[in-house]
């Protein structure tokens, strides 16, 4: 569309610096800081460069036509496999606007994680060339349109991950790594195996008129490319589509993460440092819902129209568990990332709505929660940076000694809220909106406000007991924050401030798509037989 493979530089520019930084000398650490903040710099302006050249009206779910910054072309091509006949798997990337919000987020926070990175000295040279290894993995995810090529994204960031947790972590870093590898790799187990078993179920029509099985995600939403024996195909009375929905689901539940599969999260958050648990709960969290949008709803419009309830009994008990727990905690940390599990439950209650306006909030909040999370366990680095502890009973008064702090701190938690003219107000409302129009879930979606009402309890407890009242005289000698501190706050909390402001700025990018997504689901759902379910 604009003339160079801006797609693929977007997503492989970390690893031309993660190169780099492996050339350079252990011992160069502020050089080694300095190409990964450039790397993932020129990352941001791409992401702007898209934006700029992204045409808000153009929309679709299975032609190509509708998906912008196309590149395509055959990756691997292995012939002479018996029955099998050729493999092929194309090298296929897009974005329409359900991936252009989260390409600028992936952009947007791993910049903002660089520059939290700063404090790093362990390893340097390790750290950084892992941490941007993660960047590609978590980009090439959103920007993937071939299932095969999704998978290897999805898998990339696996490994980068599990390191940076289990070296750079807490005192518990060895026992967090390994639960937050194990879930994902049995998350992913399954989403391989319905993979492998869309792959022949479906057929595309390649040059020269021949037919072969395909990864392409455009084809496999496509009802009329399955074969009528396919072991997939809506088609097939005796078809296993409704266990592969469920293993699908469950792969990228366990990352969202949802219920009851959401056990490894707060250790990975205990343990992670700081920029790791930013890239955790900002874009990490993102790859399961975006999953379930982009792959689960279009291929499987029948089952999801069928499974909404239970979807959005799913986002009901993330939300009021969450939220239950978050109340309870005393790390400060962990209160966030049980904080994390409820905003991620209003995503799952928008998406169970089949709605534009529910699911227009689902994608939103996407967003937003990356963006308000992301200064959440940034204001949790900083003050533990300061302090060495994590107690919420430990402080108190800090609003005197940190009044530059404390003004960041209370526009994330007023977002975090859902306050009016912030970002999150407006995610939330049109999630509830969009749920409360669907008479089956709308039980579920009353009790679901309830979470509004503890998300205020524990947000307000803890403002009370870090910043109000009498100075522990213990924190007298805490400066505010730096220089630094402030490049990292500022771009977040104007974002979060202008689109409570202006919610339009985002909401244009997604709504065509959007509706197209809907309108797929609901139409394929009538057009499709479900008596061998």
């Amino acid at each position: 569309m604009i003339g160079f493979p801006i797609l693929t530089l977007i997503t492989f520019l970390p690893i031309v610096g993660m190169i780099i930084i492996l050339a350079m000398p252990k011992d160069k650490s502020i050089w080694i800081k300095y190409t990964a903040l450039a790397a993932t710099g020129f990352q941001v302006m791409l992401a702007v460069i898209l934006l700029g050249n992204y045409d808000y009206s153009a929309g679709g779910i299975f032609q190509a036509e509708s998906f912008q910054f196309i590149e395509k072309f055959r990756w691997i091509e292995i012939t002479g496999l018996s029955w099998l006949g050729t493999l092929k798997v194309d090298y296929f990337l897009g974005i329409d606007g359900l991936s252009m919000p989260m390409v600028l987020l992936t952009a947007l926070i791993s910049f903002i994680a660089t520059i939290s990175s700063w404090n790093i000295n362990k390893s340097v040279k390790g750290y950084f060339a892992l941490f941007l290894l993660l960047d590609t993995g978590m980009m090439g995810v959103f920007v993937a349109l071939d299932l095969f090529l999704f998978y290897v994204f999805w898998e990339l960031m696996l490994l980068p991950m599990y390191f940076l947790i289990g070296i750079w972590g807490g005192p518990r870093k060895e026992y967090a790594a390994i639960k937050f590898f194990i879930y994902t790799l049995f998350g992913s187990i399954f989403i391989l195996i319905v993979m492998i078993g869309l792959y022949f179920s479906a057929t595309e029509v390649i040059a020269g008129g021949e037919r072969v099985f395909t990864f392409n995600m455009l084809a496999l939403m496509d009802q009329a490319n399955y074969s009528v024996d396919g072991i997939l195909s809506p088609f097939n009375p005796h078809n296993l589509r409704f266990i592969a929905y469920i293993a699908l689901f469950v792969g990228f539940a366990i990352k969202i993460p949802m219920f009851p599969f959401h056990t490894w999260l707060p250790d990975a958050h205990v343990e992670a440092p700081t920029p790791i648990s930013v890239i955790l709960a900002g874009v990490l969290l993102k790859m399961g819902t975006y999953g379930i949008l982009r792959i689960s709803y279009p291929i499987f419009p029948d089952i999801t129209r069928d499974l909404m309830w239970y979807i959005a009994l799913f986002g009901m008990i993330n939300i009021i568990y969450g939220a239950l727990v978050a109340l309870a905690q005393k790390d400060f940390k962990k209160l966030i990332a049980y904080s994390s599990v409820s905003h991620m439950g209003y995503v799952l209650l928008g998406m169970a709505s089949l709605s534009s306006t529910g699911i227009n909030g689902a994608i939103f909040q996407m967003f937003n929660h990356g963006t308000i999370t992301a200064m959440l366990f940034l204001i949790v680095g900083v003050l533990y940076d300061r302090s060495h502890t994590r107690g919420l009973n430990d402080f108190g008064g800090l609003a005197t000694q940190m009044p530059a702090y404390t003004g960041f701190v209370t526009v994330a938690f007023f977002a975090a809220l859902g306050l009016p003219s912030l970002s999150g107000f407006i995610s939330e409302a049109l999630v509830f909106v969009g749920a409360f129009g669907v008479e089956s879930i709308r039980v579920l979606t009353i009790i679901s406000m309830l979470g509004i009402l503890l998300g205020a309890a524990y947000i307000l407890w803890t403002l009370q007991r870090i910043f109000f009242g009498k100075l522990n005289e213990k924190w007298a000698q805490l400066t505010d924050i730096d220089a630094r501190e402030y490049i990292m706050f500022i771009p977040l909390t104007v974002i979060i401030i202008f689109l409570g402001i202006y919610p339009s700025a985002m909401l244009d990018i997604m709504s065509t798509s959007v509706n197209t997504l809907v309108e797929f689901v609901i139409n394929g759902a009538n057009n499709i037989s479900i008596s061998g379910l």
